[in-house]
């Protein structure tokens, strides 16, 4: 991933700072296995499995903690 997808944390709203937080979230994973067919195979394992599920709140959370911070908790 060469091109810029990220040109700033900055959102209007909260719900919009979680969607990007959830995108970091995915990017990264993408990022870090970029093989589509890879993926796909790694997603029948952990979509059933209460754990990852989990993990996966909490990777979304602490991105949405930074995106928060950086839009001053939108006040």
């Amino acid at each position: 991933m060469s091109e810029t997808w990220l040109p700033s944390l900055i959102t209007k709203t909260p719900q919009e700072g979680y969607e990007l937080a959830v995108k970091l979230s995915r990017v990264a994973v993408k990022m870090t296995q970029p093989d589509p067919e890879i993926r796909d195979d790694l997603r029948k394992v952990y979509e059933s499995d209460a754990d990852a599920l989990i993990a996966v709140s909490a990777v979304v959370a602490t991105h949405y903690q930074t995106v928060a911070a950086a839009n001053n908790y939108w006040r």
